[in-house]
């Protein structure tokens, strides 16, 4: 008789209501129910001494704690923390011994398990995990295939204010597309440097950028305010992994250099050190050799891209095989009249959806995809398999 087809429970019932029957014996039975001649006769016992209840199932817990806290000792400890809300098992440890010395104290995570078992600890929620696309893979064969931006750790100039360098370089060449000293890491002011830069040199296909901010937000896509706009300008972003600034080496590289050599001493005021970043700039850029370039200079290997900044951002255009939608003002889109959360970095913007699957699109703002929808759940799936909740 297979035990996965009936409750354990009935089995034992059943059992018992054949041996009462007195047709077969206990090895027999005990072979026709699949179990040991150990296990049969044990509830042939609890059966004949322990009446109704003898069919339910045992406590599997020991019965006997080895090194169990004595009664007396968890009783001090919770009246502690009566007193004392707020104290954690060090202090609660700290202070009754203190008072009690003849109590043996148990180990500080013990008293910790004795809180949560008392419910007088609350667990903190966890930060929702955002995904990460990992490591990029794009190979960078000629300039302004890619380019990396960051902030340069902030300092302080002489008159006590802090100074924000935004730098970018191109990842072929080297080159220094500019060093701009900012008040903050707002979105603002970092535009309106990328523009003056999108103007004089032309746009790359790809930005590389760490996850902070303006680059990238804890949204679908990792998408922010700054990157939609790239993306219309179609400028593809993409981040490097957190926590390994070790993928975006040769702008980390360029950061220890111009430490080195532009911020020591610091300039009084962010003019002067503005001063001080252009004329370093043009050093690094046109006099001194790179030795990655094989000696040459960045200013000698760059070219300008042959993508000039529009003065309008086009529209975001799909194949005819697309789905298009708008996000509303709310961060959502209507789906079969239902509503369905994107993002608030793309209100304003279309989408394109793509069939992949009965009731499964994904999901494209320009040549980036987004996630997945599944029409079932009328949500989003980002890259990592997790659905994006409801604003």
């Amino acid at each position: 008789m297979p035990w996965k087809d009936t409750n354990i429970m009935e089995l034992r019932i059943q059992f018992i209501t054949d041996w009462l029957k007195r047709t077969h014996t206990v090895s027999d039975l005990c072979a026709l129910y699949g179990i040991s001649r150990k296990s049969g006769y044990k509830w042939i016992e609890r059966y004949q001494h322990e009446g109704p209840d003898w069919v339910l199932d045992r406590s599997h817990a020991a019965r006997v704690v080895a090194n169990k806290t004595p009664l007396e000792v968890e009783q001090a400890l919770m009246q502690m923390r009566a007193l004392h809300p707020t104290w954690g098992a060090r202090k609660l440890l700290h202070l009754v011994g203190l008072q009690q010395p003849a109590l043996m104290l148990p180990h500080e995570s013990t008293v910790c398990d004795m809180l949560k078992r008392n419910g007088l600890i609350t667990a903190k929620p966890r930060r929702r995990a955002i995904g990460h696309p990992g490591r990029p893979s794009s190979v960078t064969s000629a300039p302004n295939d890619s380019w990396s931006a960051d902030f340069k750790g902030q300092f302080r100039l002489g008159n006590g204010q802090y100074t924000y360098p935004l730098t970018v370089t191109d990842n072929y060449s080297r080159y220094l597309l500019g060093c701009q000293c900012l008040d903050g890491t707002l979105l603002e002011p970092t535009k309106e440097v990328f523009t003056r830069v999108f103007k004089e040199h032309g746009l790359p296909r790809r930005i590389k950028t760490d996850n902070g901010s303006p680059f990238a937000a804890a949204t679908l896509g990792r998408l922010s305010q700054l990157s939609v706009w790239w993306l219309r300008l179609g400028i593809l972003p993409e981040l490097s992994e957190p926590g390994k600034p070790q993928q975006n080496g040769r702008h980390e590289r360029m950061h220890r250099t111009l430490k080195a050599e532009a911020t020591k001493p610091p300039g009084a005021n962010g003019r002067a050190q503005q001063r001080k970043f252009n004329a370093w700039r043009r050093e690094y850029n046109e006099v001194r050799p790179h030795e990655s370039l094989d000696m040459s200079t960045p200013g000698w290997m760059h070219r300008p891209s042959p993508r000039s900044m529009p003065s309008k951002l086009p529209e975001m255009t799909y194949p005819d095989r697309f789905e298009v939608r708008y996000v509303s003002a709310n961060g959502g889109i209507r789906w079969h009249k239902q509503w369905v959360n994107v993002s608030s970095a793309l209100v304003g913007q279309h989408l394109g959806l793509e069939a992949v699957d009965d009731g499964l699109w994904d999901v494209y703002f320009g040549v980036k995809k987004l996630g997945r929808l599944h029409e079932r759940h009328m949500r989003i799936e980002d890259h990592m398999g997790r659905f994006r909740r409801c604003a």
